[in-house]
């Protein structure tokens, strides 16, 4: 059985990259895209992130008090490591960083978890040039925030993205759990096999093991 890691890289580069061509949100064209998202609020894929961005968090030894960044990209990775950190009895909390404050109620920029002197991870889906990792940061530290270290989902080596989030984060780390690079690996190698890809899960038809997601989690007797 593939490792959790090599299990939501696959997922990733089956489900959330695409060849083309594509302007990106920071402005720039490109040759691929991913969109996480596709993975992260996929059943399987939520808890595939959530168990991942745990292990590196305790392998860090970072030790935080809650996770979060700037909705939307972070929002279903800071959910996941919420809900599986419970499980664990092990509880990092969540909260999300919006893009600007509130224009009525309380005028909060930070929703959920607000203990001032809190030790926090930022997180985020992708990053390439990094600034929505960059403004979670600033915007965590304002509020009073301890940022005890930072992670992506998925960095895209370009645009000068990682010295910047390095030198926002400092002397916190930043640290991606898979590169462009390894995602369009992966992508190559699955198109060219014409394989499918199980994942830990049930058939969604009969609860059996599945033995591919392409396109839904599906047993033998109920492939495609």
């Amino acid at each position: 059985m593939p490792s959790i890691r090599e299990q939501l890289l696959d997922l990733i580069a089956t489900q959330s990259f695409r060849l083309g061509s594509f302007k990106l949100s920071s402005g720039l064209q490109s040759d691929y895209y991913i969109d996480c998202r596709t993975t992260t609020l996929y059943a399987v894929g939520a808890e595939l992130t959530g168990r991942v961005f745990l292990e590196l968090i305790e392998n860090q030894q970072w030790k935080p008090d809650a996770i979060g960044g700037m909705t939307l990209g972070a929002d279903p990775i800071v959910s996941a490591v919420a809900v599986l950190s419970s499980q664990a009895k092990r509880p990092i909390h969540g909260f999300l960083v919006r893009k600007a404050e509130k224009t009525h109620g309380m005028g909060q920029r930070i929703e959920g978890f607000q203990e001032k002197g809190a030790r926090v991870v930022i997180v985020d889906d992708v990053c390439t040039t990094g600034s929505s990792t960059i403004q979670a940061i600033q915007a965590a530290r304002e509020f009073g925030f301890n940022v005890v270290g930072s992670a992506c989902l998925v960095e895209r080596e370009e645009a000068g993205g990682r010295p910047a989030v390095e030198q926002a984060a400092a002397p916190a780390s930043f640290i991606s759990i898979f590169t462009s690079s390894e995602v369009k690996t992966a992508h190559l190698r699955l198109k060219d096999s014409g394989q499918v890809f199980a994942y830990s899960g049930v058939c969604e038809v009969c609860g059996r093991p599945a033995v591919t997601n392409m396109p839904r989690l599906r047993c033998a007797a109920h492939r495609p």
